[in-house]
């Protein structure tokens, strides 16, 4: 009997192993899919990317020609329109379009072209005392990154504040530099992002952003403008709140409060206790800080702690300490003041 329980409980034991390592097995093979899949994924994304990048070199100077053709014959094609005050939304510029945007005001260049799109070289944009800077994005369906359109929309906003204009552009002005026009929208002029691209679209109709720019668009609102009202909601709260009466201001005292130490006042004092090798010496330390409330509207409450801290910086015997010969006084931002008292 004895013998066969131990042989089902063997038994059992086996069956269990297992299991236990059918179901590592499993989890192996799950885990290896997984990783199969995301290297899959990533592999379809480099294709996607490198069939993108070589279609959009092939075809940027038809396109671009297209445009100008375009821009030559139609009033209502432009090359670049105004957004804002201080903003220009465009296509790429040629170099010579460089004195005119300067007599538009612009003192800073924004690039989102990848550098076989860019025409002018950015020494040309210095040469006009012209701010230039380059965020090189894949044409189509590629948007900046987050951390791009922060770099953008910041660099806007600093020439805005100089009053300068900026001028944003890709190859055609419809999507890449839409995006980040649309983000220094939502953040500085608090229009959600929906608002902000039928805005732009009655201004320069043919932009178009496709869903990955579009998405930036929304991480960035989300991210920045959301989160930074969120923030500030939370300190203005803060900054609101009722004040405790230990932080309450402190009334100046008058000559009423001040303490005078005296020479009875260090009776019993015995200087034996801290004598040195030479005898006689006394170095001591004393100090006053007091505790004051204001009590009522503007009246002196009481001292609420006396500390008396005197220091003796001379080799003198005890029974010759003299006057006092400085006092400093200084007060806290907890209600506090403090009062040093130095005796010699």
């Amino acid at each position: 009997m004895y013998i066969e329980e131990l042989k089902g409980a063997e038994e059992e034991a086996v069956v269990k192993n297992g299991e236990e390592e059918s179901s590592e097995s499993c989890d192996q093979d799950d885990s290896v899919s997984d990783v199969s899949e995301i290297g899959k994924s990533f592999v379809v994304s480099d294709v996607k990317r490198v069939l993108i990048g070589a279609g959009a070199r092939a075809l940027f100077y038809p396109t671009l020609l297209y445009n100008v053709v375009r821009n030559k014959f139609q009033a209502e094609f432009r090359w670049w329109d105004r957004v804002d005050e201080f903003l220009l939304l465009g296509a790429v510029p040629f170099p010579t379009d460089v004195p005119c945007l300067k007599e538009l005001g612009v003192g800073g260049v924004i690039t989102l072209n990848e550098p076989y799109e860019t025409l002018v070289p950015t020494s040309l944009y210095h040469a006009h005392c012209i701010d230039h800077l380059v965020i090189p994005t894949r044409d189509y369906c590629f948007a900046p990154s987050l951390g791009d359109i922060c770099r953008a929309v910041d660099f806007i906003c600093e020439n805005a504040l100089s009053r300068q204009t900026t001028y944003v552009h890709c190859k055609a002005g419809r999507g890449r530099s839409t995006t980040v026009v649309i983000c220094y929208l939502v953040h500085h002029k608090q229009m959600t992002p929906d608002a902000a691209y039928d805005y732009v679209r009655s201004i320069r109709p043919r932009v178009l952003l496709a869903s990955a720019q579009w998405q930036a668009v929304l991480e960035y609102y989300n991210l920045r403008v959301n989160m930074a009202c969120l923030y500030g909601h939370v300190a203005d709260k803060v900054l609101r709140a009722p004040r405790s009466t230990t932080s309450q201001e402190l009334v100046a005292f008058d000559d009423s409060s001040v303490v005078i130490v005296t020479e009875s006042d260090l009776d019993g004092y015995d200087s034996s206790l801290i004598s040195t090798d030479d005898g006689g010496e006394i170095w001591a330390d004393l100090s006053v800080v007091y505790r004051v409330r204001v009590a009522g509207q503007a009246a002196l409450g009481r001292i609420s702690c006396l500390w008396l801290r005197c220091r003796a910086q001379q080799k003198i015997p005890g029974n010759k300490l003299g006057r006092v010969s400085s006092c400093s006084i200084s007060a806290d931002h907890m209600g506090g003041i403090n009062v040093d008292i130095h005796v010699y």
